[in-house]
Parts: C-alpha cells; sequence; structure tokens
C-alpha cells in the first residue's frame, strides 16, 4: 500500500511538472502578416457584369496585412502591401485606380483602402501587366483591420480603369 501511494504521488508531481511547464504564453505583441487574396473578374462587378472589350479581363490580387498587436493581442496598427496583376484587356486599356471596398457579393459599397494608383501610372503591355504598392495605411486602424479579419467576405478588390471608371473587375477577399 505504502508503494502505491508512491507512486501516485509520483505521477501527480509529474503531472503538475508537465502542465506548468506547457503553459502557453500571454504575450502575443508584435507583428504579424495575414495574407488575403482576391480573384478578379469583370463578370463580379454591379450592379452589372462588364460588357464590351474589357469584359475578357481577368486578374489577382494578394494583400498582405502587416498587423501590430500589443502585449494583450489588441491590435494597435496595420499596413497592407498589394500586389495586383490583370491580363485579357485590350491593349489600350488604363489603369485608374485600384482599392479595397466594403461590401458582400453582389453589393457595391465604399472605398475603405486605397492602393494609392493613380491614373495612367500602371503600364500595361498587350493588355496584361502587374503593379505593386507597399505599407499602404489602413485608415480607422484598429476597427478596420479587426472587420476584415471577422469578415473577409464582406469586403472586395476592384480595379477601375478609363473605359469602366465605376470598376472593370472585383473579386470578395479570402483569407489565405
Amino acid at each position: 500500500m505504502k508503494r502505491l501511494s508512491i507512486v501516485a504521488l509520483g505521477l501527480l508531481l509529474a503531472a503538475g511538472c508537465s502542465s506548468s511547464s506547457s503553459t502557453p504564453s500571454s504575450s502575443t505583441a508584435g507583428t504579424t502578416t495575414t495574407r488575403f487574396t482576391a480573384t478578379l473578374s469583370p463578370a463580379q462587378e454591379t450592379p452589372v457584369a462588364i460588357s464590351g472589350p474589357e469584359a475578357a479581363g481577368s486578374g489577382t490580387a494578394t494583400m498582405d496585412f502587416n498587423i501590430t498587436r500589443d502585449a494583450s493581442g489588441t491590435i494597435t496598427a496595420a499596413t497592407v502591401n498589394f500586389t495586383a496583376t490583370v491580363q485579357g484587356l485590350p491593349a489600350t486599356s488604363v489603369v485608374n485606380i485600384a482599392h479595397i471596398h466594403t461590401g458582400a457579393i453582389g453589393v457595391g459599397g465604399p472605398i475603405l483602402i486605397s492602393t494609392s494608383v493613380v491614373p495612367g501610372e500602371v503600364t500595361l503591355s498587350n493588355g496584361a501587366g502587374t503593379f505593386t504598392r507597399v505599407a499602404q495605411p489602413v485608415p480607422g486602424g484598429a476597427p478596420t483591420m479587426q472587420s476584415i479579419l471577422d469578415n473577409p467576405a464582406g469586403f472586395y478588390f476592384n480595379i477601375h480603369t478609363a473605359a469602366n471608371p465605376g470598376g472593370v473587375m472585383r473579386g470578395q477577399l479570402v483569407k489565405q
């Protein structure tokens, strides 16, 4: 019986030591990167899909959000790096602007985060091209960033051209 008590005491001590050594750290401070992508299509434009020569276009967008959190895990700052690629547009197409909007599939919404692209800045070669923007601020800070993290499908990336100033192709954000 005495031997059984010693074994039981040993097991309790071992369990106690292992649980204390596996306690997770409560600190989540620092900067992390969260990636979102969007598959861009003229058919996704709202209120109606794009028609005409630019309707054959397509593209992709990658958005890497650099999110800074304090020791309690609260978002304190965020920036975004954009890379967008388009193809299938007429050689004469001119990209005017591109940005993230608030809005679910089929719903147009206000601009939320700009890429800072200006009209004529993006050069297309035979209707295709890529542009990149780094460290663009996330207006609204933590609440905006948290909204995107909580519901990426409630936001879309949109590219506008001179021929389609309301938007030529868009796609909902998808967290990777």
